[in-house]
């Protein structure tokens, strides 16, 4: 199947810590990803976060509730998440986020691979970067000097 990987890096005025700390709880992505209405099922077991998350698609008059399965891990804590998401439709996305201190400003960079049935590229990858900098724009505005 075919694969795209691509990277977003930004700046939030906020430390490492509290953006890492956000990132790690499942509830914070309810809007953070714009297509996360519901986050379902939490478990934690040990360094590892396992959840349902609830993507909703609107087509004009029509809703799509898309059950996507989440697990985050954390293989440097408070600079690194790393998330493995299984899809329907054998879509399969996993995210590096690494987050480096400089000062009072944090750089944050997020790194996609996702992996699709050709035929349903131009939707995925699309929504996938959308997704992305959207994520980006909103989590410094949620962060950034609060």
């Amino acid at each position: 199947m075919p694969t795209e990987e691509f990277s977003n890096s930004f700046h939030v005025h906020a430390p490492a810590e509290k953006i890492f700390a956000h990132l790690a709880e499942p509830e914070s992505y309810i809007g953070l990803s714009p297509l996360i209405v519901a986050v379902r099922d939490v478990r934690r077991d040990g360094g590892e976060v396992s959840y349902v998350s609830v993507e909703r698609f609107t087509f004009g008059p029509f809703k799509y509730d898309n059950h996507i399965k989440v697990t985050m891990t954390f293989p440097e804590p408070g600079r690194r998440i790393f998330s493995d998401v299984v899809s329907p439709g054998r879509v399969r996305l996993t995210a590096a986020v690494d987050l480096v201190p400089d000062g009072d400003v944090t750089a944050v960079t997020e790194t996609v691979n996702v992996t699709f049935p050709a035929l349903l590229r131009s939707f995925v990858v699309g929504q996938a970067r959308s997704v992305q900098r959207a994520r980006a724009a909103e989590l410094t505005r949620r962060l950034s000097a609060a």
